[in-house]
């Protein structure tokens, strides 16, 4: 929502100012917030790591946890979140005192900070002062804080704009960020035109991937064969010869202890950013961890799986006080979920809906689905049919709502099932009339985008893409091991 907000005054062409209005308790407003995380937005939104699909997806995962922060501390009588780690992949704006920190190859800093601040304004300062970023723009509304305490009287807003003047990059030759953003967005290539440009070093990448691709499907089917596993996924697109690595180091820890990975039989392993079980019980070796770690995990997968099965049986019984409602958790959808956060939004929710009396026919929504999340206030209709449903919502609006939308509901589902049946059609004809090696698609492409894509991608039946790896997604890029990446609404 804050990021979103924030995009929209830049889109528009609007000139930002941080309106100093001090809210007891919360200190900023969610707009004092936008304004006041301004420079952090420029530094690590997703729009800038075109070309960085991995820093992308962190920034964007960690983005959505931020805001998430932000929104629970404005709502009224809502307790305090949880302390929350977050990394973010940070381009120099020559706007951060000089940190001393080390350059990744990509040109970005990586920083990891946890947030644990009980207000806005305290929150705000620590994300800009962890990613070294200037705070001088926040003097004001920290003045004004300590004013209002002295002057006012409680609850009285006070207001004063600051303006961001285009003079302020002249004179100090700091780069403008609205600017910076035009830029970034102004005069995107055509496909055809990309193509003709990119299509060699495409090939010859893919040329060179072609024995870690053989060495990956080869490590993935013996481990899956010697672990009894039911697969092995990964959290995000790395590179062959990453994937290579991590399986690679699993076989190792077999080699050195094969009685302690005979626990993971039947299981599917995902390879993320952290340790533990996922929310649909899944393993998740996290990359950075060493083989002690690895180990550790594996003793406590029998307590993770009866963590599991409580929240299995949770399921049952909102299903049955919720008229046969399947609850459900989407991975593709969202950043990995642990099962322990999974379970305490479950058991939060039974807990609410046990004392209330809800008038819902035991099977009136059978069929239907719904997600929880801890980080909305009222429910919402996804496109695609199921329901979104705060864990904190008022039970008596939530039947109303749920009710209300049955119908609506269903006609989704299947408006979905048809798109995605409709999908697998045309990416098989596609496939085939393009000569390609493989074809798919970034998890955030909706079927009712890729599509349209897929069709438009046969009406322009390049000669540039034959034998080679296709990926839609919302940018262009050539992957380190060959895959052409395109956006999904591509010009002609």
């Amino acid at each position: 929502m804050y990021v979103t907000t924030f995009l929209r005054y830049v889109r528009l062409g609007g000139r930002c100012s941080v309106s100093a209005r001090i809210v007891q308790r919360r200190n900023l407003s969610g707009a004092d917030a936008i304004n006041a995380l301004r420079p952090f937005y420029f530094a690590v939104h997703p729009d800038f790591f075109g070309q960085h699909p991995r820093e992308r997806e962190v920034n964007e995962n960690s983005l959505k946890r931020l805001n998430g922060y932000l929104e629970n501390l404005q709502k009224p009588g809502a307790r305090y979140p949880k302390p929350a780690n977050l990394t973010f992949y940070v381009r120099d704006t020559n706007e951060r005192a000089d940190s001393g920190e080390t350059l990744l190859a990509s040109g970005f800093r990586s920083v990891t900070f946890t947030l644990q601040s009980k207000d806005v304004l305290s929150t705000v300062l620590d994300v800009l002062r962890s990613c070294s970023l200037s705070a001088e723009h926040m003097q004001d509304v920290l003045k004004t804080k300590t004013e209002k305490s002295s002057t006012q009287q409680p609850g009285t807003a006070f207001y004063r704009p600051i303006k961001w003047d285009k003079t302020y990059y002249t004179f100090t030759g700091f780069r403008d960020p609205e600017q910076e953003l035009e830029q970034a967005r102004r005069v995107e290539p055509t496909l055809s035109l990309w193509l003709r440009n990119n299509e060699p070093e495409a090939t010859k990448k893919q040329n060179a991937s072609v024995p870690r691709r053989e060495e990956l499907k080869r490590l993935k089917r013996e481990l899956i064969q010697k672990l009894g596993l039911l697969d092995i996924r990964w959290q995000r697109k790395w590179g062959f010869a990453h994937k290579c690595s991590q399986l690679q180091s699993l076989g190792r820890l077999f080699t050195q202890s094969p009685e302690a990975l005979h626990i993971l039989r039947g299981h599917t392993i995902v390879f993320t950013d952290q340790s533990g079980m996922n929310a649909s019980g899944h393993v998740m070796l996290g990359t950075m961890d060493v083989h002690h770690q690895w180990t550790k995990l594996f003793e406590r997968l029998p307590s993770y799986r009866s963590l599991f099965q409580q929240s299995d049986w949770l399921k049952e019984r909102i299903s049955h006080l919720l008229g046969g409602i399947q609850v459900i958790h989407i991975e593709r959808m969202g950043p990995v979920l642990p099962l322990e956060e999974h379970y305490s939004t479950l058991n939060a929710f039974h807990k609410r809906l046990l004392p209330q009396r809800l008038s819902l026919h035991p099977r009136s929504m059978q069929g239907l689905t719904m997600t929880l999340e801890n980080d909305r206030s009222t429910p919402c209709l996804h496109e695609m049919g199921h329901f979104i449903i705060p864990t904190m919502c008022d039970t008596l609006q939530l039947q109303n709502f749920l009710q209300s939308q049955a119908r609506e509901a269903r006609r989704r589902m299947q408006r979905t099932d048809k798109l995605e049946a409709e999908e697998e059609d045309i990416i098989s004809s596609c496939l085939q009339d393009l000569s390609l090696r493989s074809l798919s698609k970034e998890p955030s492409v909706s079927s009712s985008q890729m599509i349209p894509c897929c069709r438009r991608l046969m009406e322009e039946k390049s000669p540039h893409m034959q034998g080679l790896h296709l990926y839609v997604s919302h940018f262009y890029s050539v992957m380190q091991d060959g895959d052409l990446c395109i956006p999904w609404d591509w010009k002609g």
